[in-house]
Parts: structure tokens; C-alpha cells; sequence
């Protein structure tokens, strides 16, 4: 019986998060905006951001609760679901290109931040420290995020992109702080009730807590991603829609990551390394081997099909591995 409540909990937990963080980043991005920051910046940090607050505030929550673990498999399980499901999906909806800056700037920023993450993963200890190096990281990176902005923003058809995308109908700025605290609100409540019906889950299936964060509880999180690359990709918006996979990505390793290494330092299980460390590294060589020798930068459904299957293939390795007894 009490297994229905914890599928009752997940359930609740994700509509209200999702429900939050859109409330959340509209409310953010109409205060920033009212305060004259620009379309480009906002987009690039506050709903950059706002599309990885589901994944913060569960990391956050499940260290706060004890389960590092699971904070610590939302973070790299969100990463490989934004490759393998949400962009998967996406290409098989409509093939993308990739803008020839996003080779040079968000590609190298991404796997510049895996190598920091593997790194700080090598001794198979999460600690205070690493979550520090994560911080700071992540500060430098959205400072500079906005400086790259700024300096694009001379690029009409940059501006034109980003304006035509976050043309959402202007809220007064008391309107919008409301709409900013009832998001937030909703985030912390549904973290902490999904962090509760994710662990009741795993103790009930006898699964670790990282499985059930790479799987159930990275899908979840990952929806935000889903949705924004997908509506991004039929309105053409081929850049928003990689950027925010590779911002989101940038973002979970950083700002997620560093979640349970500040709240609750732990170790970390072998299997994060060898299996899904490495998961993560395979898909982003992926995208980018079909992104770099695409003609034109073209991303077809082909593409999107092999990054299907792996994403498929690496779950169903997963629930063996739970099925059988391996600790994962």
C-alpha cells in the first residue's frame, strides 16, 4: 500500500515541478527584463538556469534528506537523458544545425566541465572541497555567459533570435514576483516531496539510490529540457534548442553536482566512473562527431535514432543490473 503512495508522490512531485519552474523563469525573466537587462542575457542565464532548477533543488533536497547518492545520479543521469532522451526525441521530431560559434564556444566549455567533474570524481569521494571548485565554477561560468552575451548582442540577428523566443506577454513587476515566489515555493515542496517517493521507491525495489537517480528521478528532471528543445526546434530556433542541452549539461555538473558535495560530502560508487561517467562522455562524443562532420552542421534523425537506442540500451543495462542483485 504504501508503494502506491510513493508512485503518487513521484507523480505530484514532477507536475508540480515542472508547474514551478515555469512559473519560476517566467517570473525571473519578466523582473530582469523590467529592470532593463536584455532578451539575449536572459535567455542564455536566468532561463538557462531556470531549466536546471528541478535538477538543483532535488540534488539539493536528497542531500538534506541523507541520500547523496541519489542527488549525485540525478546530476550525471539528467546529463546522459539530455543527450540520449530529450535531443534524441528532438531530432527525430525535426533534424537540427548547428551554428558554427556553438562548435567553438559551448562544445569546448562542456567538455572542458567534464574533464573538471571527472577530475573531482577520480578518488570516488564527493567532497567539500569539490563542491567548492563546482561553485566557483559555475559563478565564473554564468559571469561568463553574460559577458559572451553582451558581446554578441551586437549581432542583430542574434538579438532578433532571442527576442522572438521570450516574447511571452510583459508582467508587471509585482505580478512577476509573485509568480517568481509561487515557483519557487512549488520547486522546493516538489523536490522534497518527489526526493521522498524516489527513496521509498528504491528501498522498496531494493535498487541503490544512484539507480533510481540516473533513471526515474534524471527522466523527471529532464522534462524542462524536453519541452524547451522541442518547441525551440518547431519554431526553428535550431541554436536555442542545442544550447540548451549544452547549457543544461554545463549547468548539472556544475550547480547540481556540487548540491549533495556541499550538503553532505560522500563517496562516491565505482560504477559512477566506469558505467556511467562514461555514458555521459560517449553521447557528447556523438553529438559532437555528427555535429562537427555533418554537412552544413546538419543533425539528421539518423543521428537521433543512434542516440535513442544508446540512451535505451544503457537503461536496459541498468534494470539487468537491478534485476540481478549488482550493485550498481
Amino acid at each position: 500500500m504504501l508503494t502506491i503512495y510513493y508512485i503518487i508522490a513521484l507523480i505530484l512531485g514532477f507536475s508540480v515541478l515542472l508547474l514551478g519552474a515555469d512559473r519560476f523563469v517566467d517570473g525571473a525573466a519578466n523582473i530582469a527584463r523590467n529592470f532593463g537587462v536584455s532578451p539575449l542575457i536572459i535567455g542564455l542565464t536566468i532561463v538557462g538556469l531556470g531549466t536546471s532548477a528541478p535538477e538543483i533543488l532535488v540534488s539539493a533536497q536528497a542531500a538534506f534528506d541523507g541520500s547523496p547518492a541519489l542527488g549525485i545520479g540525478n546530476a550525471i543521469g539528467s546529463n546522459i537523458a539530455n543527450i540520449g532522451m530529450v535531443l534524441g526525441i528532438t531530432l527525430l521530431v525535426t533534424p537540427l544545425t548547428v551554428n558554427s560559434d556553438t562548435l567553438k564556444r559551448e562544445f569546448p566549455i562542456l567538455a572542458a566541465v567534464m574533464a573538471l567533474a571527472l577530475l573531482l570524481l577520480w578518488d570516488q569521494h564527493l567532497g567539500y572541497s569539490d563542491g567548492l571548485i563546482l561553485l566557483i565554477g559555475f559563478i565564473l561560468t554564468l559571469f561568463g555567459m553574460a559577458y559572451l552575451a553582451m558581446k554578441s548582442s551586437k549581432d542583430s540577428s542574434s538579438s532578433k533570435k532571442f527576442n522572438s523566443e521570450y516574447s511571452q506577454p510583459r508582467m508587471t513587476t509585482k505580478t512577476a514576483t509573485l509568480n517568481f515566489i509561487v515557483g519557487l515555493a512549488g520547486l522546493l515542496i516538489a523536490s522534497k516531496v518527489l526526493v521522498w517517493g524516489a527513496t521509498g521507491i528504491a528501498i522498496v525495489l531494493g535498487v541503490s539510490e544512484l539507480i533510481i537517480g540516473l533513471t526515474i528521478v534524471a527522466i523527471g528532471t529532464s522534462l524542462p529540457e524536453l519541452a524547451a528543445s522541442v518547441v525551440s526546434a518547431l519554431k526553428n530556433q535550431h541554436d536555442i534548442a542545442i544550447g540548451n542541452i549544452l547549457g543544461s549539461n554545463v549547468f548539472n555538473i556544475l550547480a547540481v553536482l556540487a548540491m549533495p558535495a556541499l550538503i553532505m560530502p560522500s563517496a562516491t560508487e565505482n560504477a559512477l566512473l566506469q558505467r556511467d561517467f562514461s555514458v555521459m562522455v560517449l553521447l557528447f562524443i556523438l553529438l559532437f562527431i555528427f555535429a562537427r562532420f555533418g554537412k552544413g552542421g546538419r543533425i539528421g534523425r539518423n543521428a537521433g535514432t543512434l542516440m535513442l537506442l544508446v540512451y535505451i540500451t544503457y537503461n536496459s543495462l541498468l534494470a539487468y543490473q537491478s534485476t540481478v542483485g549488482i550493485v550498481a
